[in-house]
Formats: structure tokens, C-alpha cells, sequence
């Protein structure tokens, strides 16, 4: 059995529905399908789901959002007409307009992209549609509730042989309608596989699977053809985003791999991830490169640090008073340093400092800004000798400055971090040295 979600540009118009009705027919194992909205069909199109929030926001400034609404109705229309499904949005359009001039929450109007979407991909494929209210359960502060919510789901999925589950939304016991974050259709599929148990968890998008680095800094970067689910939530942190970072957990607890795979290019086997590698071969030493700007780096000094009972706690007790959460935080002897988003941190940096200075008293705080975070990432690095010499003498080569290290026990990762100024180059300069050579 094979459950299969849809990115927003894989349903963008008709054309978009054929190719998904194709992959879909071509394998009867595909029997459940999680769509999102409808995407951009071109450069400068509005993604329907962009609509929805504008006739929220003018609903709630009291203004008229009829001409916003209308036009999300006629693209619904322009695609049932393509493709010849008799479909009849009528009720549906009256029900959002009258729920969102009566103050309807901003998570209700998202929802409506996917729940519209859901309906008509369902009457073109003779599937059945189940509304994701009715079996995504969330608690009343926007929490998913993951038991209630597999149960619901395969109580109703076992009197569906073929159903459409929209994505991104589920509601609470009162009928309250929540959502997740944005590209959170990619958490409702996989919350359908580990529902129904499939075998494989199918997630359709725009492009062919990963690559081993973001293709605008590396242009001809390889295909990751698989990986484990550890090794994607350590580049999915680091800001790999082909995938939702949260959509791996309820099928990576139930032992179903994800295939990524290209809706405009059906051939291609795409990236397969999964719990373990078994006994593959492996290509690179390393999997993958990822990282991202807009760190902050705070370095502490205090001669005997280590024999001070609770010096770490007090020094994170600093950023918990302050609602921050730290992203790494590298050690030695007699300093400690705190890796943080710099937006987070940016309105509270004073405080924060001042708070650290009250409760440890250090010897030096140093404060770095402008630091990019980047992740060399592979389960084949802890096999190979001198894989931390091959990349720091690749960025000396380029006269890179490295200001942190952070390497977990496990071996799986090693993380450097550069100004900002060099990040492009240091990604170059990895993939130079491990892919390339």
C-alpha cells in the first residue's frame, strides 16, 4: 500500500491534476492521496492558499473581500471545467464567505485551499474525499494529538479502499479548525501512512528528490538517491527544505521509508529515506551539506568553568527567562559558547548579557554577529579516517575562517560556523572536497 501526498505545484491546474491522475492509476497500491492547495502556476501567480489569508485580513479590517474570494472560486471552477469534473462549489463558496465575515480564525481560512482542493481532486479521481477535520485531532492550543489522531484515522480509512485526505489542517473537539505550519501537508501525509501502516510514503513535489547542497550555491549538485531518516533531520535543521522537518517522525516511528519524487518527472526513482541503510554501499563519504545565515554567536570565558556546580544551567537560565532557545552549544574547559537564531535574540541581547554577567559572573563575553551555520552531514563519515582533516584543510585552502566546531558523538555531523560573507564559499568548498576532488 502506497500513500502519496501532492505539493501545491503538482495541483497547480489541470494540466498538473492529469500528470498527478496518471502516477496515481499507475500503481493500484496508491490508494490514499494528500493533497495540498493549488500552487503558483507561474512567476508572479498567487498561490491560492496566499488568497485565503488576504480575504481573512480584509474580512478582519472590515473590508470587502469579495474580489479575492471570487477569484479563488474561479480558479477552483477554471480546473473542474479542464477537466470535465462535474463539481458544484456553490455551497462550499456561500460557507466561507459567511464564516469569514463572521470573524472565522486565520487557520480556517488557510484550511479552505486544501479542503477545496481536496474535493475536486477526489471527484476526478472517483476517490472518496474525507474531510481532515474529522480525523487530524488537535488539542485546543493548536497541538497536534498524535494517538487520537492515528486512531481516528484508522478507524475511517478502513471503510475507504481509495480516499483524499486534504493536508495542512485537522480540528479540535469542538470543530475548531487549526494548522499546521506552512508545508505541513508533507506532516498529514505521513500521519496517513503510519495510519493505514503503508509501505512506502510518496511525496510528489516540483523537484527530483535531494541533492547533496542547495543547487543555487552548487549548481550541479548530485542526487541524494538515499539516506536515513537521522541523516535528513540533521540537514532538514540545518536548512535542507525539499521536506518538512516534522513529517519524518510518524513515519520514521513506524518504519516507513519517503520516496521524494518529481510530479513533472514521474521516471526519475527520486530520494529514498529510511530508518537505517542496511548494508548498501556508499558512494561519497559524505550524504549532504545544508546550513543557513542569521546566527549569533555569544562566547563565555571563566578560568575554572568546569568545576563550578550548575555554571551551564545558570548561563541557559539567562535565555529561558528571555523565551530564547539555543540552536548548538560547543564546550571547552573554560568557555562556553551559545549558538543562537539572531533575530530571536537581536530585541533581548542586552538583557540577556546583563542577566549572564548577574548570575555567573564571567571573566569575558564576546558577542560574534553575522555568523552562517553549516552542516557537513553522513552516516559514512564515522568509517572513514581523516574526514575532519579533509574539511578544514578545504576551507584553510580557501582561507576560510572557521569561529565554531560543534561535532556530535555520534559522528553523524560536523558543523562549522563562518561569516556570513563566506558561506557560499564554504559549502563550495566542501562539496569541492568530498564529491568533486
Amino acid at each position: 500500500m502506497i500513500v502519496t501526498k501532492f505539493g501545491g505545484s503538482s495541483l497547480a491546474d489541470a494540466g498538473q491534476f492529469e500528470k498527478v491522475r496518471h502516477i496515481i492509476f499507475e500503481n493500484t497500491d496508491r490508494r490514499y492521496v494528500v493533497p495540498s492547495a493549488p500552487g503558483k502556476r507561474f512567476d508572479k501567480d498567487d498561490k491560492v492558499t496566499d488568497l485565503l489569508y488576504l480575504c481573512h485580513d480584509s474580512a478582519k479590517m472590515g473590508e470587502p473581500f469579495s474580489l479575492h474570494l471570487n477569484r479563488i472560486r474561479a480558479r477552483y471552477e477554471e480546473i473542474a471545467s479542464q477537466l470535465q469534473v462535474a463539481i458544484d462549489f456553490s455551497d462550499d463558496f456561500a460557507a466561507i464567505e459567511a464564516a469569514l465575515a463572521h470573524g472565522a480564525s486565520r487557520a480556517y481560512a488557510a484550511s479552505r485551499g486544501e479542503y477545496l482542493n481536496g474535493k475536486l481532486l477526489s471527484a476526478y479521481l472517483g476517490f472518496d474525499f474525507v474531510d481532515a477535520a474529522d480525523v487530524i485531532r488537535f488539542d485546543e492550543n493548536g497541538q497536534l494529538m498524535e494517538q487520537e489522531t492515528n486512531t481516528l484515522l484508522s478507524r475511517r480509512l478502513a471503510n475507504h479502499k481509495c480516499a483524499v485526505i486534504p493536508g495542512f489542517y485537522g480540528a479540535d473537539e469542538t470543530g475548531a479548525i487549526h494548522t499546521f505550519s506552512r508545508g505541513g501537508s508533507d506532516i498529514s501525509g505521513a500521519l496517513v501512512a503510519r495510519a493505514v501502516n503503508a509501505d512506502v510514503y510518496e511525496n510528489w513535489t516540483d523537484v527530483t528528490g535531494m541533492r547533496m547542497a542547495d543547487p543555487r550555491i552548487v549548481k550541479d549538485a548530485q542526487y541524494i538517491e538515499s539516506l536515513t531518516y537521522r541523516e535528513l533531520r540533521e540537514l532538514s535543521y540545518m536548512g535542507a527544505t525539499v521536506l518538512h522537518g516534522d513529517a519524518v517522525f510518524p513515519v520514521r516511528k513506524m518504519g516507513i521509508p519517503t520516496n521524494i519524487r518529481n510530479t513533472n518527472d514521474p521516471l526519475h526513482p527520486g530520494t529514498v529515506i529510511r530508518t537505517s541503510a542496511g548494508q548498501e554501499s556508499l558512494p561519497q563519504t559524505i550524504t549532504g551539506i545544508a546550513g543557513s545565515k542569521g546566527f549569533t554567536i555569544i562566547s563565555i570565558e571563566k578560568d575554572m568553568m568546569n568545576a563550578e556546580l550548575g555554571f551551564g544551567r545558570r548561563v541557559l537560565q539567562a535565555f529561558e527567562e528571555h523565551g530564547l532557545s539555543f540552536e548548538h552549544l560547543p564546550t571547552g574547559i573554560d568557555t562556553m559558547c551559545i549558538v543562537i537564531n539572531a533575530k530571536d535574540l537581536a530585541p533581548h541581547l542586552d538583557h540577556v548579557l546583563d542577566r549572564i554577567r548577574e548570575l555567573v559572573a564571567p571573566d569575558q563575553i564576546t558577542v560574534h554577529e553575522n555568523v552562517a551555520m553549516v552542516a557537513t552531514v553522513g552516516r559514512g563519515m564515522v568509517r572513514a579516517a581523516g574526514t575532519a582533516a579533509r574539511l578544514f584543510t578545504a576551507l584553510a585552502t580557501q582561507g576560510i575562517s572557521v569561529r565554531i566546531i560543534d561535532q556530535g558523538s555520534s559522528e553523524l555531523s560536523i558543523i562549522v560556523g563562518v561569516d556570513e560573507s563566506q558561506f557560499e564559499m564554504t559549502i563550495e568548498a566542501i562539496y569541492d572536497a568530498f564529491v568533486r576532488m
